[in-house]
């Protein structure tokens, strides 16, 4: 019998704006699609919900025993180094059932970075004038 994989939160920084939000959601979306096995939410620190705890709630009460956070940064910068590991604290206190693992910062992978580097240099894309 194979293993369940984990389920996904992607924790991002949050805005006011829901424009802001749309390519955290494209990526919730684009895993439900490829992996529908994987349960995925979006979560946000400040500024709009869902909340990390409110995403890790919804997992917990669907079954999820264990979560993967995606810190959905370019870096490891205050939020991620400060802010998270404290929230995740929290989580593993309330969900005692449920395993928390945080990966580092989206960003600081090679292949995002790669990514974000033919991105930069591809002339076929089309450019704003602010």
């Amino acid at each position: 019998m194979s293993e369940i994989p984990p389920a996904i939160v992607l924790f991002s920084h949050g805005s006011r704006d829901p424009l802001w939000r749309a390519p955290i959601e494209a990526v919730a979306e684009r895993i439900a699609s490829q992996c529908p096995d994987r349960p995925v939410q979006c979560a946000y620190l400040e500024l709009c919900e869902p909340t990390l705890a409110q995403a890790a709630e919804l997992l917990v009460q669907q079954g999820a025993t264990r979560i993967t956070v995606v810190p959905m940064f370019l870096g490891t910068g205050k939020h991620a180094r400060e802010d998270l590991p404290l929230l995740v604290e929290q989580l593993r206190s309330r969900h005692k059932s449920a395993q928390f693992t945080v990966q580092h910062a989206i960003g600081e992978d090679s292949r995002m970075t790669a990514l974000m580097a033919e991105i930069a240099c591809d002339s076929s894309i089309p450019t704003t004038n602010p």
